[in-house]
């Protein structure tokens, strides 16, 4: 599977950080401003004041006339913080489809752990290939044979000759098995 990143910038932490501490300051209260006194004001000479009908502008810029805007709030701008939340929460959305994958692709490798290890618990603690013992039908007429004539055992020989028949047969063939065996179960039958 591939692999996933996800950045989170600075910038988002950094206001993130700041939003929490606009939360946390405790807000002052104003001071009273304090007011100047005059402490003396000096008699001022009115003769010299010329009436006040028209402000004079200053020399070489034209006066202009008082601009008068009509009184309207504007509108609030939109708080910031609902687009970083509209950003937290794609980045969150992103995140938890990462998590799904990552918990499908979990799933999956645990599944074929399991699997595996079955196989190989299997392989280990199989009983090996075991070839049937040849001659077995031989050997139990022989031994039938030999329980029900236990008074006249001469009346066997052609199930021994049998049996004696089909384990030369086997040894020739390769059953490395009876070579060891064959004597043995002559003598016990």
């Amino acid at each position: 599977m591939g692999d996933y990143t996800i950045q989170i910038s600075t910038k988002l932490i950094d206001q993130l950080a700041r939003d929490d501490e606009k939360i946390k300051k405790k807000t002052r209260k104003p001071k009273p401003k304090k007011t100047v006194k005059q402490h003396q004001q000096e008699p001022q000479d009115n003769s010299r004041e010329l009436p006040a009908s028209e402000p004079k502008a200053p020399p070489g810029w034209p006066l202009q006339p008082p601009m008068y805007l009509p009184v309207t709030p504007a509108p609030p701008p939109p708080p910031p913080a609902f687009s970083e939340l509209e950003a937290i929460r794609a980045v969150l959305e992103e995140s938890e489809k990462v998590q799904e994958k990552l918990d499908k692709q979990h799933a999956g490798m645990r599944d074929e752990l399991i699997k595996k290890s079955k196989d190989l618990r299997d392989k280990e603690f199989k009983l090996p290939y075991q070839n049937p013992t040849p001659c077995t039908e031989e050997r139990s007429n022989c031994r039938q044979c030999y329980v029900s004539n236990a008074q006249d055992p001469l009346k066997c020989a052609e199930a021994v000759k049998r049996f004696e028949a089909c384990v030369r047969l086997a040894r020739q063939r390769g059953n490395t098995k009876m070579k060891g065996q064959g004597t043995k179960r002559q003598a016990k039958v």
